[in-house]
């Protein structure tokens, strides 16, 4: 007899042999034993992704709210390559510096500037290269006005467009993250931005790794510190504000997998680059790829509601994760969906999603879809779904 409940259904969930683990059908949590903490950071925020599966390795209040400070630069920088990619502008444009861009983010600002001349004119790419580089306040207000009219309209189309990519937790008041009261960001955005630039703009993804810039005759080095230490990181951006700390979004590429890190909140630039780089390198040294579930497995079996049988649920391919190779018994695993699933069901419709939590992180989520198709079950079906529905309600 199947189990109605409300909200999250208990599914019978199929197991992996590799992982020697048990699945309870009834509450799809998995024991196991209290363990320290797989790393421990000095930053108050901080949030490390791999790549390819998108395996959450750490975590650390990544949606807590932050002023962005510069980091505000990789969203001012999206919306750019997006217009680069659709044909909306080219390389070679012409952007005109304007008395507010010179003014507000130019030398006589006191801010991190690229030293553009007022009134003159300067191509888009050495307006990303300044802004990537050597983290140009006027660069970046530059290429707002010059593709929204004004930085303030600007801005909004940047909120608009986090929200388009699943930035859901971050907005933002200007192009260049100077202190702004409509602005914030969270770590767990500011990471996905980063990995959305990596997978979507791939051609202009290099710019980030540049050691240096020169323009207007002055040459300044990148401002990621990690970039010299030769351990594979190729972006992407600090930032800093009285309000938040130090902050970095970061990504190395080593022995075969890339990750991303975004963290802030930290008390100085050394701690900034230490701390970074420590958890890089762990997250590189301290996983291990393992398969889940193969393409076209049946992840779980889901009860329908008057359905002439339970539904097997699929991921759309293969399910991979990264495991910590010295605590891989803190994996645990749940499924969601909304209950009461109606009868018919079409094979192909999304019925829920795979959790799957690494200690007390949720790791990974998986969209699961039906199997197959299942038409309406018989009156008396039907019926006793609807009596223990209603027994559930009353309980």
């Amino acid at each position: 007899m199947r189990q109605h409940l409300k909200g999250d259904h208990p599914l019978r969930l199929n197991g992996v042999q590799a992982f020697g683990l048990v699945f309870v059908s009834i509450f799809l949590f998995f024991s196991a034993p209290a363990a320290a903490q797989l790393f421990e950071t000095r930053a108050t925020e901080a949030y490390l992704i791999e790549a390819e599966t998108g395996t959450v390795l750490f975590a650390k209040n990544e949606d807590t709210p932050v002023p962005p400070a510069s980091l505000a630069k990789l969203m001012s920088l999206e919306l750019a390559f997006n217009a680069l990619k659709n044909g909306q502008l080219s390389l070679d444009d012409q952007f005109s510096v304007s008395e507010n861009a010179w003014r507000t983010g130019g030398a006589v600002s006191g801010g991190s500037t690229m030293f553009a001349e007022i009134h003159s004119a300067i191509g888009l790419e050495d307006l990303i290269r300044g802004v990537i580089v050597q983290s140009a306040n006027d660069g970046s207000i530059v290429i707002a006005e010059g593709m929204a009219g004004s930085e303030e309209n600007f801005a909004y189309q940047m909120t608009e467009r986090a929200r388009a990519i699943g930035m859901d937790n971050s907005s933002f008041g200007n192009s260049t993250g100077l202190p702004h009261p409509d602005a914030q960001v969270t770590m767990r955005d500011m990471a996905l931005l980063a990995r959305h630039i990596y997978v979507t703009y791939p051609d202009y993804y290099t710019y980030f790794a540049e050691p240096e810039f020169t323009w207007n005759g002055i040459r300044q080095r990148n401002r990621n510190p990690l970039l010299s230490y030769d351990i594979g990181v190729d972006g992407l951006k600090t930032g800093f504000t009285e309000a938040s700390g130090y902050a970095i979004v970061a990504s190395i590429d080593r022995d075969g997998r890339r990750l991303f890190l975004a963290m802030s909140g930290l008390e100085s630039e050394n701690a900034r680059r230490e701390e970074a780089r420590k958890i890089l390198e762990w997250g590189v040294r301290a996983f291990k790829r393992r398969p889940m579930f193969a393409e076209g497995e049946v992840v779980a079996e889901a009860g329908v509601y008057g359905g002439e049988s339970t539904v097997p649920l699929k991921a759309r391919g293969a399910v991979d994760i990264f495991l910590p190779i010295t605590n891989p018994d803190r994996l645990k695993a749940r499924v969601r969906y909304k209950w009461p699933l109606k009868a018919p069901v079409v094979e192909g419709d999304e019925i829920g999603e795979l959790e799957i939590y690494i200690g007390d992180t949720l790791s990974r989520r998986e969209p699961l879809y039906a199997g197959q198709s299942v038409g309406k079950g018989p009156i008396h079906t039907q019926a006793l779904d609807a009596l223990l529905e209603l027994v559930q309600f009353w309980n």
